[in-house]
Order: structure tokens, then C-alpha cells, then sequence
């Protein structure tokens, strides 16, 4: 009878101390589904950078510190600024006090220090450099509150809900300053599909650069601080970040087989975590996805106008089309349907829509392309009447 006692007590001390070594793991790795990866991470997000997917996600909405990532949106507003030419890569910039003062990681810029503005994005993009941030914020906006101010301001455009940043680098350790992995990944997809030309800066493993001060001229070798561009076959970029508040974060970003994905990991316990647990999520999405895209480059044959001053009116396709598929389907599979009306009346305006191109996979439409009128057709009066008689007559 003891021993009966004994035996209970002892295999419900053991489900006990099972069931709190599992409660303590569930806190520390997460599944996100069945065969994707174990990860440290408490907050994390994959996608498909083309299609904006989302493959794998834990706690993504999650606020968080982001530390040095903040940066990611410092070098979109600089990009957004390059492309509408209100500044030039090669623009000479001259370094504040207030850029010099900046601490945390740095360039050693010098006030008086001229920099051009390709270096400034080398120095933001490979070293963290907060002093070449605030530079480059203050020439593109006048003042690093400024650029704050429109930092937000993008934020709010592209729908990062649980965003706000108070500097532009991210040094910062206030609960003001936060943001989230689903945020971040809004930001880094807008960067890298907007503008790509980022990979030249963030795929740089090191790199010397020239500081000229009045001492005279010495080189500085920018290091990535991106590790898993040597640990990670396919890595392109795209952002560290690490504060003693944010922990260890980073928003990676991969190209294989002309498939782009988006890791974001935040608050790891240790940067080699941070590094291993983006690569898991990365294998994992490459592993399970299957991209199709079709860059809707043919031409349309022209769509018939009634009454219009021309007989036809020429077509255009609005954009390209990607889906990524997860559940195994084969996407060669994928059929396009183009729906058009027989005419139309005139008047036409270009850009408006005429039809579209519907995607098929499995019996499902699975997306669809609007067609839209490539120019614009008047409506017919009586003197373009008489004229086309006319010319009929001459022929």
C-alpha cells in the first residue's frame, strides 16, 4: 500500500516538473506551424518581399525596441529623396557637431567633416553609423527633428500601426521609440522592392573610406555588421540593431532563385541567436514556397471604340503579377484569363480601367491584374464625321 503511495506521488512529481519544463520552454521557442523552425526569438516575421506574404509569424505585432533598425527608415527617406532628385549621391555633406556628438556605433565623423552622400549610405548601411544617420538626416531635412517628424510620418503611410520613432538612428533607449517585427518588415519590403539599389550598399562585407579633416587625410574601414552576409549563402542585407533595451535584433534580407525573403527576429538573447534564428526562418520559407510571377509584358491587341474620333484605342497591363505559393501546389499550373468588353463608347480616358487578367489555380481565382486604356479617345462630333466620309470618298 505504501509503496503503491510512494509510486503515485513520485509519477505526479515527475508531470508536475515535466509540465513547468515545458511551460518554461513554450516561453523561450515557438512553433509557428508543423515543420517550421524552433527559434529563441519572442517576437518574429517571414515574408515574401514581391507579394507581401507573410509565411511564418510569433507575436508580431509585439512592441519592441528596435534599436540600430530604426535605420532602415532613415536610408527609405533618404532613397525617397535621391529619387525625387532633391539630393545626389554624389552631394558633398558637411558633418554637425550635433552629427559628431552622436554616440553608440560610429563612423568617427568630425564637425566640418565633408562626406559624400554614397559614403553617408555606405556608413548607415555596412557600419551603423549614427553619426553619418543624423549627417544625412540633417541634409535632407534641415534638422534631425525634422526627419523624425517625416519619419513618422512614413510610418503612418505604410501602415505601421505600433510605430514611433523619436531619433534617426536609434540610440534612443526610451519606450517612445518602438516599433514591432510586423512594422519592420513593412519598412524593410517598401525599401528593398521601392529601391533595390540599396542591396550595392547593404551587401558590402567591408570597405575602406577617407576621413579629411584639417589633420589631413587617414582611411577608415567600414566592417558590416551584418554577420550573416558570410554565414548565409543567399543573404543580401539588411539591418542589425542592438541596444542593452532592444537586445539583439535584425531584419535580414535573402534573393535565391529569384525569391526574396524578409526575416525579422527582435529582442534575442545574444547576436549569434539573432543570426541562426533568421537563417532557420529563411530555410524554412525557402523550403516550403514556390514563387509564380508573370511580368504582363505582351502586348494587348486594341480594343474597338465606338464613336470615338479614332477606330481603336491601344491597352496597356497596370502592373506585374506574383503569388507565392505555401501548400505544395504546382504553380505552372496557374492559368490567365483575360476578361475585355468586345468596344467600347467613346469617350475613353487614358489610365482608366478596361478590363482584367484574372489568375487561375485549382478551379480559384487567386488574384487578379486590371487592363487599362493606354490612351485617350475624344467622342466623335459632326466635323470628325464629315471628315472620315471624306477621306473614305478620296480612297
Amino acid at each position: 500500500m505504501k509503496q503503491g503511495i510512494r509510486r503515485c506521488a513520485a509519477l505526479l512529481f515527475v508531470s508536475v516538473l515535466l509540465s513547468a519544463v515545458l511551460a518554461a520552454a513554450k516561453g523561450s521557442f515557438v512553433y509557428a506551424a508543423e515543420g517550421a523552425p524552433m527559434i529563441s526569438a519572442p517576437s518574429a516575421i517571414l515574408l515574401e518581399a514581391s507579394t507581401g506574404k507573410v509565411i511564418y509569424e510569433h507575436n508580431a505585432d509585439q512592441i519592441c525596441s528596435p534599436a540600430s533598425i530604426t535605420k532602415i527608415m532613415t536610408l527609405l527617406l533618404i532613397f525617397d529623396a535621391l529619387d525625387a532628385g532633391k539630393i545626389k549621391l554624389t552631394d558633398e555633406v558637411i558633418t554637425s557637431e550635433h552629427a559628431q556628438s552622436m554616440g553608440g556605433s560610429q563612423v568617427f565623423l568630425e564637425a566640418g567633416e565633408l562626406q559624400t552622400v554614397d559614403t553617408l549610405i555606405k556608413c548607415i548601411a555596412v557600419a551603423s553609423g549614427n553619426d553619418a544617420a543624423a549627417a544625412m538626416a540633417e541634409y535632407v531635412a534641415g534638422s534631425e527633428a525634422e526627419f523624425v517628424a517625416r519619419m513618422n510620418q512614413r510610418a503612418e503611410e505604410l501602415g505601421m500601426e505600433n510605430t514611433h520613432f523619436v531619433d534617426c538612428c536609434g540610440l534612443t533607449d526610451s519606450d517612445e521609440h518602438h516599433t514591432s517585427a510586423r512594422d519592420v518588415a513593412a519598412m524593410s519590403r517598401e525599401l528593398v522592392t521601392k529601391y533595390p539599389d540599396v542591396y550595392r550598399y547593404t551587401g558590402i562585407w567591408m570597405e575602406d573610406i577617407t576621413h579629411t579633416t584639417a589633420r589631413g587625410s587617414s582611411p577608415f574601414t567600414l566592417s558590416s555588421t551584418n554577420k550573416l552576409l558570410k554565414q548565409y549563402q543567399w543573404a543580401t542585407g539588411l539591418k542589425t540593431g542592438f541596444t542593452n533595451k532592444a537586445k539583439f535584433c535584425l531584419s535580414a534580407t535573402a534573393r535565391k532563385d529569384d525569391v526574396e525573403m524578409i526575416a525579422v527576429v527582435m529582442a534575442e538573447p545574444d547576436s549569434r541567436t539573432r543570426f541562426a534564428d533568421a537563417a532557420s526562418l529563411l530555410n524554412y520559407g525557402y523550403s516550403i514556397s514556390s514563387l509564380y510571377r508573370d511580368e504582363n509584358q505582351e502586348k494587348i491587341p486594341p480594343l474597338e471604340v465606338k464613336g470615338g474620333v479614332e477606330e481603336n484605342v491601344a491597352l496597356a497591363y497596370d502592373s506585374s503579377f506574383s503569388y507565392l505559393d505555401v501548400e505544395g501546389n504546382d504553380v505552372k499550373m496557374i492559368q490567365k484569363r483575360v476578361e475585355l468588353p468586345q468596344n467600347v463608347q467613346a469617350p475613353v480616358r487614358a489610365g482608366d480601367t478596361a478590363g482584367k487578367a484574372e489568375y487561375v489555380l485549382n478551379g480559384e481565382v487567386i488574384g487578379s491584374v486590371p487592363i487599362l486604356y493606354a490612351a485617350s479617345v475624344k467622342k466623335a462630333g459632326y466635323a470628325d464625321y464629315l471628315g472620315k466620309t471624306f477621306r473614305t470618298y478620296l480612297l
